[in-house]
């Protein structure tokens, strides 16, 4: 799933790619590194890694194309 937009040229430090519901993860773009598949437990600790100091309810940090801070549904023993 590629995204129209180039995050690198959108100024967010963070661009959280569509919601697929087939799987538990959501691309995510991370400024300096690019694309990473992120789980929703995997995602506060990784971006505050790399922006210690980054406010994650700020949308001109952090581009979410749709359904901001929704992951989809996942459930132990699922793939």
């Amino acid at each position: 799933m590629e995204n129209a937009t180039d995050p690198s040229e959108s100024g967010h430090l963070v661009f959280v790619d569509a919601y697929d519901a087939d799987t538990r993860y959501r691309r995510v773009w991370l400024r300096g590194l690019g694309w990473e598949p992120l789980e929703q437990e995997e995602f506060e600790p990784r971006v505050r890694r790399l922006f210690p100091d980054i406010d994650l309810d700020d949308p001109e940090q952090i581009h979410w194309v749709d359904r901001p801070g929704q992951w989809p549904p996942w459930h132990p023993g699922e793939a």
